[in-house]
């Protein structure tokens, strides 16, 4: 997909979104924030219908409650988690729709279907990776994230894949070289502190490429604070203008996320999964149906 205006905020996603309507499936989707997220997306014309798996009756039950006009929609009768799973990636793979979101399933067996070879939604040595988009009031621009779900300890050559990911992103978001800030406790290397290590890593191996640019070790506040990185003498591209930030762990990445959208006034964000063929919806069971909703919308764009 070619995008020749730069995005800079998710109303502009939302917009092409609806010049779209892609096509949804939702395994275990009886859920109402799941089916909340679909009718919103119905609502504002980034979708145009899809397939619903999963316990028939309270698929019903949950649509008329939230006024969810299920005509445009197929419903599988499943009540199997990993049936339900599998019949939504083979859907994919077959292109009857175009995008996954998960319902009330567990996240190991929505992932364990998705990795299945046997489908070949994800190309051999990719690597799946959590990217939110994160529109915050108080920060000039769209901030990315990741990862805050899947890797949990990843590796130096498993960040690289990570890094990769996001960019591809924001290339598709007209972000012709996105600044990439390396998040660490501290802004020097240490050899007793290996994200550092690993950061000092990333900046080297992506020092030649021309369509992103990579820093670091920075800590949050280098990384968003023009100010923060002059007060510790600190200067770069990235420093106070990251256009996203990779954390060392999923203990790190996680929190920061949800404190994010639970804390933050007015914030909105977006998330799917990077890696696959296409993009896929990931949310957690906390997060708001706005979020999906929104998530809905950037996967619709992305496809």
């Amino acid at each position: 997909m070619e995008v020749t205006k730069q995005i800079t905020k998710l109303e502009q996603i939302d917009e092409i979104a609806k010049t779209k309507k892609g096509r949804i499936v939702v395994p275990m989707a009886h859920n109402e924030e799941a089916l909340e997220a679909v009718k919103m997306a119905v609502d504002e014309g980034w979708i145009s219908g899809g397939t619903l798996i999963g316990d028939v009756a309270k698929i019903k039950g949950i649509a008329v409650d939230i006024h969810l006009n299920l005509q445009d929609f197929k419903l599988i009768d499943v009540t199997d988690a990993m049936s339900a799973a599998r019949e939504a990636v083979k859907m994919l793979t077959d292109k009857k729709v175009d995008f996954l979101l998960k319902g009330v399933i567990d996240t190991k067996i929505y992932m364990k279907a998705i990795l299945d070879k046997e489908f070949g939604l994800v190309p051999e040595g990719n690597l799946l990776s959590h990217v939110a988009i994160m529109q915050i009031p108080k920060y000039h621009k769209l901030l990315g994230i990741t990862d805050v779900a899947i890797n949990i300890y990843p590796g130096l050559e498993e960040k690289k894949k990570i890094i990769e990911n996001i960019v591809r992103v924001f290339h598709k978001m007209g972000i012709e070289k996105p600044k990439v800030a390396i998040v660490c406790p501290i802004e020097k290397v240490n050899g007793k502190i290996q994200s550092t290590v690993d950061a000092g890593n990333l900046v080297e191996y992506f020092k030649d490429r021309d369509d992103l640019i990579v820093e670091g070790p920075y800590d949050f506040y280098i990384a968003v604070s023009k100010h923060a990185a002059e007060e510790k003498g600190i200067s770069g591209e990235v420093c106070g203008d990251a256009d996203i930030l990779v954390f060392p762990d999923l203990d790190s990445a996680n929190p920061v996320y949800k404190v994010m959208n639970q804390l933050i006034p007015d914030v909105r964000s977006a998330a799917i999964v990077a890696g696959a063929k296409i993009p896929i919806i990931l949310p957690s069971r906390a997060d708001s149906a706005d979020t999906k909703k929104s998530s809905v919308a950037l996967c619709s764009f992305l496809g």
